[in-house]
């Protein structure tokens, strides 16, 4: 036993002074007469340090090669019959030991080797790749990793412009993307459209509805929700619209003022058209002017008409009667900011003593801005000419105060230059 040890060990040695390199696997075990036997079963040279340096004279690394199988086949011949007898049997020799077979070890055949190990180490580079036709199973289709065409997460999504057709075709409608992507779940919606099946339709319904080109990008830029909506709503919204005898022109007007206006059901806008012709008691086809001006009187709250009607009763005095011309003429006073109507109204009726009657023939000034109201007027009051009464000399419009340009005001109201109107509001 113990020669045999000392036999292994120089063999061993030989071995490594040669360059070569071995793996040595062993099965352990308890029983120390089967140790030799399953030492040299479980023997392999792999590779050869020469090898994987890519020596550059391939005759010398087959012969250090065969020398190195040829003292590993002589060694392996000295071994004894009866201490090779547990090998390759399924029965262990005994229950204490773990053995394992080396499946690679039966393929040294004339001082060679045929390892599939040592062919794919050697051969990695002359390897052939995968064909594009080759049949996979669906268990591999299923585990392969497809690189996604689009950016998985972005802040904007110009990232994903170039990829996306329905991004692309909006972008060349006008639409505005830096808008949308600020709203919540807007950017992720317009991912998820296909261009051909739910934009394209929707588009065609709306030039079909006589909406300009021009104003697509405006539409889908404040409500790009109008794509998501089933045609059979729009189109049943339309035809309600159409019901209540507004033109074709009308429709196509509110639907490019008020982007919202076709996103509400239809009993949504009827009870709408009631509320305003109930509340201002006009008749069905002023009712109707008054919606076809300013559409958005069916998308909004009805919370500020409410509050604005209540202030033009209350606060600032109009009776039934005048707040109706008011409405007719401006429907934008039921929707204007509050305090931007009593603070407008308080300067026109206490400071320049505007009765309400003359408020009432002109009410396109409660719809002007503050400021402007209160620079001319003050330029007017400078040059003495600040005379609002009709039955009065040098009587000034309240139209003309408001409307005209600066250039116009100057030479056709004040009677002066642009010049000295500038001037004149560098003092303010």
């Amino acid at each position: 036993m113990a020669l045999t040890c000392i036999q292994l060990c120089q063999r061993c040695t030989s071995l490594l002074r040669s360059r070569i390199v071995g793996i040595i696997t062993l099965q352990y075990s308890t029983d120390a007469q089967h140790w030799p036997a399953a030492l040299w079963n479980s023997f392999i040279v792999p590779v050869l340090p020469s090898v994987l340096q890519r020596s550059p004279n391939p005759s010398q690394t087959r012969q250090r090669w065969n020398l190195g199988v040829r003292s590993y086949c002589e060694s392996h011949a000295k071994v004894q019959p009866s201490q090779t007898k547990h090998r390759n049997t399924d029965e262990l020799p005994g229950t204490d030991m773990v053995s394992y077979q080396n499946p690679l070890s039966h393929q040294l055949i004339d001082g060679g080797m045929l390892l599939k190990e040592w062919q794919t180490a050697l051969d990695l580079h002359d390897a052939p790749g995968h064909s594009a036709l080759e049949e996979i199973s669906h268990e591999e289709a299923v585990c392969m990793d497809i690189p996604a065409a689009l950016p998985p997460v972005s802040i904007s999504l110009k990232d994903y412009v170039n990829e996306s057709e329905t991004l692309g075709k909006l972008v060349q409608l006008g639409v505005q993307l830096w808008k949308l992507e600020q709203r919540p779940n807007v950017g992720s919606m317009l991912l998820r459209l296909d261009f051909q099946t739910d934009v394209t339709p929707r588009l065609v319904f709306l030039k079909q509805l006589g909406v300009e080109d021009s104003r697509l990008g405006y539409l889908i830029s404040h409500n790009p929700f109008i794509l998501t909506e089933s045609l059979e709503n729009l189109q049943a919204r339309v035809a309600y619209l159409r019901s209540k005898k507004f033109s074709a022109e009308s429709v196509a007007s509110m639907v490019s003022r008020a982007p919202y206006l076709l996103n509400f059901s239809v009993k949504r806008m009827d009870n709408r058209l009631g509320f305003y012709q109930q509340q201002l008691g006009l008749s069905a086809q002023k009712t109707r002017d008054v919606v076809a001006r300013h559409p958005r009187l069916l998308c909004g709250s009805l919370e500020p008409v409410k509050e604005n009607l209540k202030i033009c009763k209350l606060e600032m005095g109009f009776r039934e009667n005048e707040l109706q011309h008011i409405v007719t003429v401006i429907p934008k006073v039921l929707t204007a900011n509050k305090r931007k109507l009593t603070q407008i109204f308080d300067y026109i009726h206490n400071t320049m003593n505007i009765p309400h009657d003359l408020i009432v023939k002109f009410p396109q000034v409660l719809n002007a801005r503050y400021l402007r109201i209160k620079e001319r007027h003050l330029f007017l009051q400078y040059l003495d000419k600040a005379q609002y009464d009709p039955a009065k000399p040098n009587y000034i419009c309240l139209d003309k105060l408001v409307s005209l340009p600066d250039e116009a005001f100057c030479t056709e109201v004040a009677s002066a230059t642009l010049k000295d109107f500038e001037l004149f509001q560098k003092t303010m």
